[in-house]
């Protein structure tokens, strides 16, 4: 083998070889040869070429990684390697993806074609969207496939992405089809149907000690090459449909609109500025699709795994709603050294801990988990819910308009009712008693 080459580089190139020329024995043999740098080829390159024949007797021309990936399982490569080969010759299987496909039935894509007719495009539509002449960062707005929006934050700012409608119904046709028939995590709650922020913060309730965190720039941290991985693995896609998908379900922040973003003041702001800029200027999951919600919870799969069995192994719970971590148990949850294990799981899965949004609650004081208190039970804030109490009384009985304050005369019965449904959604009980007042309000008066 080639010294001071990883093996999956090295593999890579030698798949690259391999499909470079005809499908031919001799050809191929010369071609890794000529690659590896040997004037003539070694013994362990015949028999690999041999098994790679076998396994693939046309040239799988769009598949490179998934041969790279075969490779590396061959006799003739372990020979080559110095590995000790099984004690039986290797023999073709189907590859992960075959199997994955089978044990999570998505719909079936062989091709781009199918892609294509699946999401009622032809090849030209299909390939605009795809953006495959990288037009989204320097194109102008009527050409970009989103409209972004930037966000001021305490801290910095936050870019929304909202993909323009025909992209977005053909994202929408993709979360039917393909993402929604992979499963999630059991601790990941968040867009994920038939759980809510209730069964999230339902665990929590009665703990010790709760410890919250927030991931850093969550989605614009899930870099495209990770969504592909997830396409080609537990959905069990084509590589070629799984690069075609990923370009569909990615993007980059169009350069004028990053350069029109506010800069913090502070040093450690603009640290946290920079590393988002950093993010957002590769291919990676926008803020505002329908597909990335489900693909973050796909791509954190190992993630929450890992920070659920950390969890259980102190008695504890984990679980994640979008980007907040959750892990609540006896008083060991709320040591050091435990957080000091959740993050340097969260690094190693390429993820980064906000600090600042680091929070350790014990039962002697108000524990709240995105929104709700979980002392006892799921509930509103005690203020939140007096508040709310008191503003349908006083629509009942003034009159809804006497209580605008400032908002949208329009939307105002929407906003209303939200957070009458909200309340409710976390604690039925008191979400009937103040169903109860909202109905007592006429909204035709006025």
């Amino acid at each position: 083998m080639t010294p001071g080459r990883r093996p999956e580089a090295l593999a890579a190139a030698v798949a690259g070889a391999l499909l470079a020329g005809p499908w031919r024995r001799p050809e191929m043999v010369r071609r890794v040869a000529v690659t590896l740098g040997q004037a003539r080829a070694a013994t362990w390159v015949g028999t690999m070429v041999g098994e790679v024949q076998t396994a693939h007797p046309q040239p799988p021309v769009d598949r490179p990684r998934e041969l790279a990936r075969f490779l590396r399982t061959t006799q003739g490569w372990l020979r080559g390697q110095g590995a000790t080969p099984p004690p039986r010759p290797v023999r073709w299987q189907p590859t992960p993806t075959t199997l994955d496909r089978r044990r999570h039935p998505v719909a079936d894509l062989p091709d781009q074609s199918a892609v294509a007719r699946l999401l009622d495009l032809d090849p030209g539509e299909l390939a605009w969207f795809a953006d495959v002449r990288g037009l989204e960062r320097t194109a102008g707005e009527p050409l970009r496939h989103y409209r972004w929006h930037v966000v001021p934050r305490p801290h910095g700012v936050r870019l929304l992405a909202a993909p323009k409608p025909r992209l977005k119904e053909a994202q929408r046709r993709l979360l039917r089809h393909v993402l929604e028939r992979v499963p999630v995590h059991d601790a990941a709650h968040g867009c994920v149907p038939g759980r809510s922020v209730r069964t999230a913060v339902e665990p929590h309730c009665g703990s010790a000690v709760v410890l919250r965190m927030d991931l850093e720039a969550f989605f614009p941290g899930i870099a495209a090459g990770r969504v592909r991985g997830v396409l080609l693995g537990p959905a069990g896609l084509p590589e070629p449909v799984a690069h075609l998908l990923t370009a569909l379900t990615t993007t980059v922040v169009p350069a004028q609109v990053w350069r029109a973003a506010p800069v913090p003041t502070p040093v450690e702001d603009r640290e946290r500025h920079r590393r988002l800029g950093q993010r957002l200027a590769v291919p990676h999951l926008p803020q505002g699709a329908p597909t990335s919600p489900m693909l973050a919870n796909l791509v954190c799969f190992r993630l929450d795994r890992r920070l659920a069995g950390l969890a259980a192994r102190y008695g504890g719970t984990y679980t994640r709603y979008v980007d907040d971590l959750t892990v609540s148990g006896p008083p060991a949850i709320g040591r050091a050294r435990f957080a000091e294990q959740v993050a340097e799981v969260v690094t190693d899965e390429g993820f980064r801990l906000n600090p600042g949004k680091t929070t350790v609650t014990t039962a002697g004081r108000r524990q709240s988990v995105l929104g709700a208190v979980v002392n006892v039970h799921p509930a509103l804030p005690r203020r939140e819910r007096d508040a709310l109490r008191a503003l349908l009384h006083n629509c009942a009985t003034a009159g809804w308009r006497s209580q605008l304050r400032g908002h949208d005369p329009a939307t105002f019965r929407d906003v209303v009712l939200g957070r009458v449904a909200w309340a409710a959604s976390l604690d039925p009980a008191s979400g009937r008693r103040l169903a109860a007042l909202a109905d007592r309000i006429d909204w035709s008066v006025g």
